[in-house]
């Protein structure tokens, strides 16, 4: 031990003695490793004993036992031994703490945490001060800011905190978890948030195989809430860590209730969250003595032996870790150059204006100047190249391999050397290695070749072009991942619009990317490089940001979908159909198949005004209250009021100092109401964009919503925030404080809402809780509990009651909550009048029975449903990204939706109803004729549609099958309500076949020869399957076929056989003659929904409810090949739910299948040769010609579908 350090200890040995507990300190030696079991048992408990046994240690043994001083709270006592606290050399410190213990290795590798630098000098007194507020986290969720300048050693302040035993096993057992940050877009910003995600779920599926990995959630709100679960219920008790933070927006997406250690620039920053708060502030630069240190370290030398120019380069760095690091690295290669680096740091070379900065930069010009300069020229012309790099981004060698055009162990030499000089950093947690700049030096670079920037880019293009001349990479590596991600970004920055067009207007790039890296990415280029684009054309950009906007969903499946026939559905006029049509028929001529959705052109977009108000994400419009215009708002932090007619802007007002999150009009619509994520709610003059009132003090945290009173009797102004319990406010505008708080939330209030006769007010808070006040009184009138509703699921997450809103005679209030809305009559009681696979983000009632809802989901998804019948009536398809809100304009006639795509569109809604209500069902019959098609289907009202033909009527519940004899002159139909009927469609008569007990799925014409009669088969839920003369109704034949209910039959094609398929979970196969059963099919795990022969009928396909098809050999039903994907999809089935319908080709080779979506299946080798997704799901029956060149169906949404093959 140092003599400063033992004659301090032996100074304060008495006052240490009196007071300490020794066995509460030597817990924390132990685990440091500087104490053992047995010198533990010799001391028993005693101090003396104890301090004893430290003289005789080493400084290791000091610094531990004064950091179990600090922990066990023997503040006092610690600072008698701080300043005598030892320094620690490089090797002694690796084996001391590097890490603390194996475990503590393990831990903080598994999470990421970034390993200690090579040159690492301690700052106990700062870490400990970090440590001691991370201790407060032990016990309930919050938040430890260290803020201080860039350069300073926040970041590796942070890891060295976390590098110890007792504080991991004591406060954090569930582990601690590094995410670097910095400065993010909100793309960047969800693909950040999906790897921590799928980090989370893959450590945790090590540990329990029984736990699956989930799709990567699709937007931020998802990607919060999956963030959530696992911290809370996967990891509880475990320390996230977020590296260099620069927006509030972006801190919001970690507000979910967990303990949050942040480093950042921005003391402020933490404001804008919820929760305990505490920080850290680390100074400016080093003290003298540690910024002596580190050159020690450099130039292996005690500090007392440094020449006198160290203090003077100390004192010209300005204490700054970076830059002593920087000069330190340099005198370890010339140590003899004190004087030199000094004189070169005082030279003032760089110059330059800075508008706002947060640190020194001349030191680090001085510095940075100095280093490269001591490069060789080759080396330093490769380092200047460096300049191209983003912040924050992280390279492999392999990337300045394309670059530098050297070999790849070249390269590593170079960056080798740029390393030892400090001049670059190095992450060794990945293999191969990834190499970055710091800010710092990056903005030394780009200063000092800003003139050079466009060649410099340019020359990384080119280099690209010239290594990947034959097609970019696919291996998915790193260098892969980052040419993917960047070769936009340097064609922009380059000025290489040529190339930029064509890259980005090509499918191919589309295909490839989507298919690397998920389409996020990819939307977000179109938005960014939307100004370079639309100088070429901003209708073709368009057409791709559109395409992938609405296919994002099928882009991220695995195994990944066919892009080319992805973009078949696109409209014909659409550049993304136009290049796919021709790969498409350019690879049918080598026996591909595409199909063409020959009919979409009758689904049209329906908004009838679209407007780009804002730069950024809309947060909220709405309509004035006599719907001559329109109000939006968004993270632009502006206020814009335009005309509903015509978008022509009317007022815009610089409203907030940070995002504006809702807007309100008044009920004479005069004044207009704000409030932001500021904290602040003010009321605006609309006719002359002058402000009238300003809260600001009230509410604590951002503030969600607000809305004025309905009536003008008495204004009145609501507001609700993400405050702890005064989260409902009400305000007279005409006082400078609320008049009334609401009490009883106890999480953030998302939304409020008056009733029309502003009587009540309801609240919809992430407590899972809808309560509605008294206005008058400010008093609870009722709480209804919508987590109850979700009971089995609420212990795996939270309930968060997004929204309410009364029907338009108040005597009813909707709300929505996870994927479900809810309508309550003013009781306490609910019932559910919607629910979907995706979340319910926010939704808005007319004066009429229809509801727009809108989901959180990756693609935007708007619909109207009618809350009178539960039904979903229309999708309003067009926006390109997340909608944040809706309303409906005051007569109901109009919708408004705005949405993180920047635009805000207006619908008809009288359009939208009658245009995309869902009128077809799914059960139909398909004539073909000479290339004519004729289809007949049910809707919604159990009438048989023929288009443009007849109309029948007759059955009397559902009609779930419709099939045309041959002839095309009878129609066939079977009903829930037991019945079959034979018509004569052209005159309308009818022939009623009576006979099962239950609803009749399904039936077959049977011909045992071609001279004998044709009969009728029918199957039904009663177990039976009946025969049937058509002619006179008479019943042939009744059979008990199954134990459970028949769910399919098909009769082969000489008609001497037909099988039945049941939720008995086998196929049947049956003589026509016998009646007999010949063959029994066992294999299949679920219900058998569907079955067909092969025209030789020699094959017999079967297809189940968990998406398996199989094939059979009908001669001695032995199994023959099972057609499956390799994993389930989201649906949690292998062909997006149940198999329903089958159909080989005429030559036997392709099978075709129907489920969520369409398959293709090579029979010989069980593999798939095609997908088609249709924008609707649970296709029920397809129709196919006879050359098995067009097909035809309805989707689950009314939505028909004729596909015809690519030629």
């Amino acid at each position: 031990m140092e003599e400063g350090a033992r004659s301090c200890l032996l100074q304060s040995r008495s006052s240490l003695e009196q007071d300490i507990r020794a066995s509460y300190l030597m817990d924390h030696m132990i685990s440091d490793g500087v104490l053992t079991g047995d010198e533990e048992d010799r001391i028993r408990k005693q101090a003396a004993a104890l301090l004893e046994l430290l003289l005789r240690k080493d400084n290791q043994a000091y610094i531990s036992f004064y950091n179990a001083l600090v922990r066990e709270s023997y503040g006092d006592l610690a600072s008698l031994l701080h300043n005598s606290l030892p320094l620690v050399s490089p090797e002694a410190e690796k084996s001391f703490s590097d890490g603390g213990t194996r475990y503590v290795q393990a831990v903080l590798s598994e999470g990421g945490v970034p390993q200690r630098p090579v040159v690492f000098v301690s700052r106990p007194a700062l870490m400990n001060r970090v440590r001691e507020k991370l201790y407060r986290l032990q016990k309930e969720p919050g938040w430890v800011t260290v803020f201080g300048m860039a350069g300073s050693g926040k970041s590796v302040l942070a890891a060295e905190a976390v590098r110890d035993h007792a504080l991991i096993t004591e406060c954090f057992p569930g582990g601690v978890h590094w995410l670097s940050i910095g400065q993010l877009d909100r793309s960047d910003l969800l693909v950040r948030i999906q790897s921590l995600c799928f980090r989370l779920e893959q450590q945790s599926q090590e540990k329990d195989p029984s736990s699956s990995l989930h799709r990567p959630p699709g937007s931020l709100e998802e990607a919060k809430e999956r963030l959530r679960f696992l911290m809370l219920r996967r990891y509880p008790r475990s320390l996230l860590i977020l590296d260099d933070i620069w927006d509030s927006s972006v801190l919001k997406a970690f507000d979910i209730q967990c303990r949050v250690l942040l480093t950042t620039r921005d003391r402020s920053l933490a404001e804008c969250v919820s929760g305990p708060k505490s920080e850290v502030a680390v100074e400016s630069g080093l003290e003298e003595g540690q910024a002596l240190e580190i050159l020690a370290l450099y130039v292996n030398r005690k500090p007392q032996r440094l020449p006198e120019q160290a203090r003077s380069i100390v004192r010209e760095c300005k204490g700054s870790p970076l830059v002593v690091s920087l000069i330190g690295a340099l005198l370890r290669e010339f140590p003899d150059r004190w004087a030199y680096y000094l004189h070169t740091l005082q030279q003032k070379k760089f110059k330059r204006i800075r508008k706002s900065s947060s640190y020194d930069y001349d030191a680090l010009d001085q510095a940075m100047a100095a280093s490269i300069q001591v490069l060789s020229k080759e080396h330093r012309e490769l380092y200047i190249d460096l300049t191209v790099l983003e912040k924050d981004v992280k390279v492999p060698a392999k990337v300045l391999s394309v670059l530098w055009d050297l070999e790849p162990e070249e390269v590593e030499d170079v960056l080798q050397d740029f390393v030892n000089k400090s001049l670059l950093f190095r992450d060794c947690h990945h293999r191969p290695y990834l190499y970055y700049l710091h800010d710092l030096q990056l903005d030394f670079l780009a200063e000092m070749n800003r003139s050079g920037l466009e060649s410099l880019h340019t020359k990384v293009v080119r280099q690209y072009q010239q290594r990947y001349s034959q097609g970019p990479p696919t291996s998915g590596d790193e260098e892969c991942l980052y040419w993917f991600r960047f070769l936009t970004y340097h064609m922009a920055k380059a000025n290489l619009t040529q190339e930029l067009y064509s890259l980005m207007f090509s499918l191919d790039w589309v295909r490839t990317k989507a298919q690397i890296m998920g389409p996020a990415h990819l939307i977000n280029d179109y938005l960014e490089y939307s100004t370079i684009l639309d100088k070429e054309n901003s209708e073709v950009r368009g057409h791709f940001q559109e395409f992938l906007s609405l296919n994002g969903h099928q882009l991220e499946q695995r195994p990944f979908p066919d892009v080319v026939q992805l973009a078949l559905s696109q409209p014909d006029s659409s550049e993304v159909y136009r290049q796919a049509l021709l790969q498409a028929q350019e690879r049918a001529t080598r026996g591909g198949l595409y199909l063409d959705w020959v009919n979409k052109s009758s689904l049209k977009s329906l908004s009838r005004l679209v407007v780009q108000p804002h730069q950024g994400s809309i947060y909220s419009a709405c309509f004035s209250h006599d719907g001559t215009k329109i109000a939006s708002c968004g993270s632009s932090k502006t206020l814009r009021v335009f005309k509903s007619t015509s978008g022509e802007k009317l007022l815009e007002i610089q409203a907030h100092d940070d995002e504006v999150l809702c807007c309100a009009f008044s009920p004479d619509d005069r004044l207009l109401a704000t409030c932001s994520s500021d904290r602040k709610v003010k009321v605006w003059n609309v006719e002359r964009g002058t402000l009238m009132r300003m809260f600001e003090d009230e509410h604590e945290e951002q503030v969600n919503h607000c809305q004025f009173t309905n009536t003008r009797r008495r204004l009145l102004l609501a507001t609700c925030s993400n405050d702890k319990f005064m989260n409902t406010k009400l305000w007279n505008i005409n006082k400078p404080s609320s008049q009334n708080t609401m009490f009883g939330h106890l999480e953030p209030v998302n939304h409020c809402c008056f009733s029309p006769d502003d009587a009540y007010l309801s609240t919809s808070s992430s407590d899972g809780t809808l309560k509605l006040w008294e206005v008058s009184s400010a008093n609870e009138w009722k709480s209804i509990d919508v987590a109850d509703m979700f009971s089995e699921q609420r212990e795996q997450t939270e309930v968060m009651v997004k929204c309410s809103t009364w029907s338009a005679g108040g005597r009813t209030i909707i709300c929505a909550a996870r994927n479900a809305v809810f309508v309550s009559i003013r009781t306490s009681r609910l019932s559910t009048v919607y629910t979907h696979t995706q979340p319910v983000d926010y939704y808005t009632v007319p004066c009429t029975h229809m509801v727009a809802i809108d989901m959180t989901s990756y693609v935007s998804s708007l619909q109207l449903w009618d809350i009178e019948t539960s039904k979903k009536m229309a999708d309003c398809s067009g926006h390109l990204s997340w909608v944040h809100g809706v309303q409906f304009s005051p007569d109901g006639s109009l919708l408004l939706s705005c949405s993180d795509d920047q635009t805000v569109r207006v619908w008809e809604t009288n359009k939208v109803h009658t245009s995309s209500a869902v009128c077809l069902k799914r059960d139909s019959d398909v004539l073909f004729n000479n290339g004519d098609i004729t289809v007949v289907a049910a809707d919604n009202r159990n009438r048989l549609q023929v288009r443009e033909l007849a109309t029948l009527q007759g059955h009397t519940r559902a009609v779930l099958h419709c099939q045309f004899t041959p002839e095309g002159h009878t129609l066939i139909t079977s009903s829930e309500d037991t019945t079959i009927r034979v018509w004569r469609w052209r005159t309308g008569e009818c022939v009623v076949l009576e006979g099962h007990k239950e609803q009749v799925r399904c039936f077959s014409l049977l011909t045992t020869t071609p001279s004998s009669e044709t009969h009728l088969l029918s199957w039904s839920f009663d177990g039976t399957i009946k025969v049937w003369d058509m002619s006179s109704g008479e019943r042939l034949q009744d059979l008990v076929c199954h134990q459970g209910a028949v769910l399919a039959c098909d009769v082969s094609p000489d008609g001497q056989l037909f099988a039945t398929t049941s939720a008995d979970k086998t196929a049947k196969v049956w003589s026509s003659a016998s009646w007999e059963c010949v063959r029994l099919l066992n294999g299949h795990q679920d219900c058998v929904r569907s079955c067909r022969f092969s025209w030789d009928g020699r094959r017999l396909a079967t297809g189940d409810d968990n998406g398996e098809i199989r094939l059979w050999n009908v001669k001695d039903g032995t199994l023959l090949k099972i057609c499956s994907r390799d994993n389930k999809d989201a649906m949690d089935s292998l062909h997006g739910g149940w198999v329903t319908d089958l159909h080989f080709s005429p030559d036997n080779t392709v099978l075709l299948s129907t489920g969520g979506y369409i398959k293709w299946w090579n029979v010989e080798k069980g593999e798939a040769l095609q997908t088609f997704y249709p924008t609707g799901a649970n296709l029920k029956r397809i129709h196919v010609s006879p050359d098995f060149s067009t097909f035809v169906t309805i989707d689950n949404i009314g939505i028909l579908y004729i596909l015809k093959k690519v030629e």
